[in-house]
């Protein structure tokens, strides 16, 4: 493999390490990057698959500690099993919605008409959500509650057209349900682990004939991209929303989206 095709995994990486945990759609961008650059990984879909599985590690490294203490609390009643048990009940609509819709999806909506689409309607709703909702009053995740947790489960599922982004709807799902921005946040990258997991088993699944050594040291450099830039991100995501709203990123969304659009009409 030639040097550009490791910096192009580098720079997925990098793509996929920013966006994963932000409320804008890794997917999407990933999509929309490789359709402009007209590029496609050595190993097909494995590639994306593999840099994602980077970016979930960050969040396990990060919340280690929560974890550790989680796991010894599973057996226990109190905050600890509430936690566990309520990453479970989110965790479940998606689970079931995605093992039935999986080739649809894949087949049907990784489109850059679709993302671009997704990420404008999904920015829009970002923006209303953040102007009426002001009734924040949980201010921990071990405070959630099992019907709450549940609901941001089915906001979850809305993350599975590409551009509308998980982030995005489990932070503005658990905000509806009275969940503040931090609470919310923490909620989501803890509820990402086991779902992001998950697909990513299920997709290796699916692509298990790609499993090969052809491609190793290009899916090497954007996995270990992935995780040291998500490690950054969700550090840096954090501290920025005990003092921002989420605005800033809905703006985003939909001048990418609607540029997006002007490029494909172009085409």
């Amino acid at each position: 493999m030639d040097s550009y095709t490791f910096l192009m995994a580098a720079f997925l990486g990098l793509v996929e390490g920013i966006t994963e945990f932000l409320p804008i759609s890794s997917t999407g961008h990933l999509i929309l990057v490789e359709d402009l650059l007209g590029f496609e990984g050595p190993t097909g879909n494995l590639f994306d698959i593999v840099i994602q599985l980077g970016a979930i590690l960050s969040v396990v490294w990060i919340y280690r500690l929560k974890l550790w203490r989680t796991a010894l609390g599973l057996f226990h009643a109190g905050p600890e099993q509430r936690l566990a048990l309520n990453v479970v009940i989110a965790f479940l609509p998606a689970a079931v919605v995605g093992v039935l819709a999986h080739d649809f999806i894949k087949a049907v909506l990784f489109s850059p008409w679709v993302v671009s689409a997704a990420l404008i309607v999904g920015g829009v709703a970002i923006l209303v959500i953040e102007r009426t909702q002001k009734d924040h009053s949980i201010t921990a995740v071990e405070d959630i509650s099992p019907g709450r947790a549940l609901a941001v489960g089915f906001f979850q599922c809305i993350a599975m057209i590409p551009g509308m982004s998980r982030a995005a709807a489990t932070i503005m799902g658990a905000l509806l349900v009275g969940v503040n921005r931090p609470a919310a946040a923490e909620f989501s990258f803890l509820l990402a682990i086991p779902t992001m997991f998950g697909a990513t088993l299920y997709d290796l699944y699916k692509n298990r004939h790609d499993l090969t050594s052809d491609g190793l040291a290009f899916i090497a450099v954007g996995f270990v991209v992935s995780f040291v830039v998500a490690l950054i991100v969700v550090k840096w995501l954090l501290r920025y929303i005990s003092a921002h709203n989420f605005s800033a990123f809905a703006i985003y969304r939909i001048i990418l989206g609607l540029a997006m659009f002007g490029i494909l009409l172009a085409r």
